[in-house]
């Protein structure tokens, strides 16, 4: 079916994509969205909003579909007071960073910050407020982010390392409590088979970002996937 027609009988969930210019998040959306390869990227102004088909439970013969909305942020320090107007009713955050720069992974935390900070009333909460809220003053005095203060809010996060292709170093960890990460070469789908590393941890985040939305009780209780599979199948059988 075409997609705007499915998208009004599917229930939907949003994710927003954040990350410094030019480390890859539309060309990631794009492959994921599209499942071809971006080949002419542009820099992203304001928003862009791609849409995918998820399948809930897929190995289940009563999987459900879902509307998965990627929210891909323009990156630039001069869009920052206008993306807090795009964080509302946010179900999953995936954090994109170049592998070849190290600069753009150290700055994951701080969009973790501005996405917090966006849920807490941004400028007009007080950082005396905010420092009760899960941040903290650094060594210069502005507010950080606390990972582990944040980690029981319950909102999926996922990191993804792009330009794979190119990048000599390991994979760089990150201090993120409860994400999911994983490195993507966005100039092929050759990691995006059925069965890859990469395809089965994008659907166990898909499928938590549902559980955010849908199912809350499930995911902030960590239930275990069979169980928790049992339990929304029991749903599906009585809807």
């Amino acid at each position: 079916a075409p997609v705007h027609l499915m998208a009004d009988s599917l229930k939907k969930a949003k994710i927003v994509v954040l990350g410094d210019s030019g480390v890859g998040k539309s060309s990631f959306v794009h492959l994921i969205c599209h499942r071809q390869v971006l080949t002419n990227p542009s820099w992203t102004v304001g928003c862009n909003v791609e849409v995918k088909v998820h399948e809930y439970g897929k190995a289940l013969s009563t999987s459900q579909s879902y509307f998965l909305e990627f929210w891909d942020m323009g990156g630039s320090p001069a869009y920052k007071k206008g993306r807090s107007i795009f964080y509302s009713n946010t179900n999953g955050i995936i954090l994109v960073y170049d592998r070849t720069n190290r600069k753009s992974h150290d700055h994951l935390p701080k969009w973790m910050s501005e996405f917090h900070c966006s849920q807490q009333g941004g400028a007009s909460t007080s950082k005396t407020s905010k420092q009760g809220l899960g941040f903290f003053s650094d060594s210069r005095g502005s507010l950080a982010y606390d990972p582990e203060s944040f980690a029981d809010q319950g909102v999926p996060v996922m990191i993804v390392g792009t330009k794979g292709d190119c990048a000599r170093s390991a994979s760089l960890s990150s201090n993120i409590t409860g994400a999911i990460e994983i490195n993507l070469d966005c100039n092929s789908l050759s990691q995006l088979t059925f069965d890859s590393q990469q395809t089965t941890e994008l659907n166990k985040f898909f499928d938590k970002v549902i559980e955010k939305r849908y199912f809350p009780s499930y995911h902030m209780s960590n239930t275990g996937l069979g169980e928790r599979h049992r339990s929304v199948s029991k749903r599906v059988s009585l809807n």
